[in-house]
Parts: structure tokens; sequence; C-alpha cells
């Protein structure tokens, strides 16, 4: 039979439901499912899903505690050579949950891999945990499985591991040297012919890239400014009738407040996935303040507030998507007369 594996997933690949499901707790299932299909035909003969462990993403988040418990005692029932997890792509609950059972597996001595987005929450655990770089979504599946079938296999058999530029695992802070087929010269001159021709390259030498925001102007006169809110905390009509994702968010809102002084748990809530809706959903001016600026409208501290507030869900959420949410309702804003925005998180 080769190596016994078990397997990681969450409602989704489970083909359970979508965010309707994300409650479930875990449950076990005897052999491959979903993504699982596609790892045991690279393996073929020399490793089999023994059992998947599927687990929904609200569960997980809500019950890190006790689905750590469940989870630990199968793999302590079930003994397996190997426990793979994902891949989770970019959606962050999933990712940080991937993670996070993949270390717990690992330090009863049981072997672990998983793949996720580098942008991934769960990836900040890649200093202790194997992790396969994969694309930014599930269309990725078809270039992400093999590669962690093959590397698992390899990691099963025991065999030594490549720089991560050769086995296709996120950098680690582990140095692994090999030698290439081109010197640095020929390399060097490659790269250059790449770059002038407007063809792609890969540099052997990346350097961080941070974000450079220069800060804005003081208002000279707040009490004549128009102010707009926003959030990444999931604020929305209730219902969410844009349909916001509550993790790895592709898509932003924009809601009218004129004439609301107050967010009633009547008309608002939150669609964010990442944290305890219970107090939001509550009262929503908890996250997007508008009862306050009302008040500071009222007593003329500020000119008026904007009749439009933008929202989106920060959980997960590429970095390339919330610049381009920001760009487009930024015009909008501007185009408003808005003088200034209170962006709100969670």
């Amino acid at each position: 039979m080769g190596f016994k594996v078990v397997h990681y997933i969450n409602q989704f690949y489970a083909n359970i439901g979508g965010e309707e499901m994300a409650h479930i707790a875990p449950q076990l299932r005897d052999g491959a499912v979903g993504p699982g299909t596609a790892f045991a035909q690279v393996w073929e003969d020399d490793a089999q899903i023994v059992k998947t462990v599927v687990c929904g993403d609200s569960y997980f988040a809500e019950h890190e505690k006790e689905a750590k418990e469940q989870i630990l005692a199968w793999v302590d029932e079930i003994k397996p050579d190997f426990f793979i997890a994902g891949p989770a792509f970019n959606a962050g609950r999933y990712g940080y949950a991937c993670a996070t059972v993949c270390a717990a597996v690992q330090e009863t001595g049981v072997g672990v891999l998983t793949g996720m987005y580098a942008e991934n929450p769960g990836a900040d655990l890649k200093d202790k945990v194997l992790m396969v770089a994969t694309g930014n979504s599930a269309a990725g599946m078809r270039k992400a499985a093999p590669v962690m079938a093959r590397l698992a296999l390899k990691i099963m058999r025991g065999e030594k591991l490549g720089a991560s530029a050769e086995e296709g695992y996120l950098p680690n802070g582990v140095r692994r040297n090999f030698f290439e087929s081109k010197n640095g010269a020929e390399r060097a001159v490659d790269m250059l012919l790449a770059k002038l021709a407007g063809k792609p390259f890969t540099t052997e030498y990346p350097m961080p890239s941070f974000d450079r925001v220069a800060p804005a102007k003081p208002l000279s006169d707040l009490a004549g400014a128009t102010i707009a809110l926003c959030t990444s905390g999931g604020i929305v009509p209730k219902g969410n009738p844009d349909r916001i994702e509550s993790s790895s968010a592709s898509h932003y809102g924009e809601y009218s407040i004129a004439g609301a002084d107050d967010l009633t748990d009547a008309t608002y809530e939150t669609a964010h996935g990442g944290y305890d809706p219970v107090y939001a959903n509550a009262d929503a001016d908890r996250v997007l303040p508008v009862d306050v600026l009302r008040e500071l409208e009222r007593e003329g501290k500020i000119g008026k507030l904007h009749e439009y507030y933008y929202s989106t869900v920060g959980n997960g959420t590429s970095v390339a998507n919330a610049r381009r949410f920001a760009a487009e309702y930024a015009q909008k804003l501007l185009s408003a007369g808005v003088d200034a925005v209170i962006m709100t998180s969670t």
C-alpha cells in the first residue's frame, strides 16, 4: 500500500458547501476527497490517503483548541506516515487552519506539508511548517497539487530537499546550496537581454518592496470639511446585498448613509469572517462610527459626513485587490469633493 497519509481540507473542498456551511465541526472520511484525488494520481502505489479530515473554516477559527484536540486524537489513532493539508491558496482562515494543524501534528513526530499563496495569513508559519507556494486562487490547483504530491513523497522517503527555488516551497530562512547549469555572468546577461526585450525573467536577488505613502497635508478648516467613512471591517446592510466574501474579498460595496444617525442591528451587520461578529452585529457603529460623526456634524466640529461609505473585508484579501479597491473609490471620493477619509478596521 505504500505510505499512509491523512489529508486535511475545509468544507468547500469536501463539497459540503460554502460559507453557509463553514460552521461544521471536524469529521473523518475514508480515503481521498477533493484535492486528495490529485495527490493520489501522482503517488500511485507509493502512498495512499487513508483518511480525510474535514473541518469548517469558521468552526476552526472559533473553536481552535477543540478542533486541534480532535484532529490530533485521530492522528494518534490512525498513526499515519504523513499529514498533508490544503492547498489553501489565498483563503485566509483556511490557510491559517492548514498551517496551525500541520504545526500541531508535526510536534507529534509525523511529517507534514501544506500549500498556500505567499500573502495568505497562514504563511506566517512558513519558518515552522513546510509550505508549497501556490497561486492566488483555486484556479491554480492543477499546478499546485502535483508539486505538493512530489515534495510530500520526497519527504516520506527521507530524501534530501533542495532549495526552495528547485522544490517549489516558500522560502523559510534555510539556505541550501545547489549548482546552476550556467555561471553567474551568463545568467546575468540572460536576465538583462530578457528585460530589454520585455520578456519575463526572475531575479536571483529580489529586494523587499514597501509602500511609501506621503502623509497628506492637515486640513486647514475641519469645521468646513466633508468627511467620509471607509472600512475593511465588512460592515454592510443587513443581508449583505453585494455578497462580499467573508475572506479574500474580490470586491467592495458602496452604501448610502444619508439620513442615518445610528447603525442598528436591524439594518446593518458585518460580513467579515476573521473576528467574532457578535459585537459588530449588535452595533455596527463600533466598527463604522456613524453615530459619533453625526454628533460632530451637529456640533459643527466637522462640515458634514459624506452620504456614502465604502466597505470590504480585509481578512485574507490580497494586497493587489485592496490596492485596486482603494484606487477606484478614491476617485469617487475626490469627484464628490470629500476632504478627508477615516478608514476603520476591526
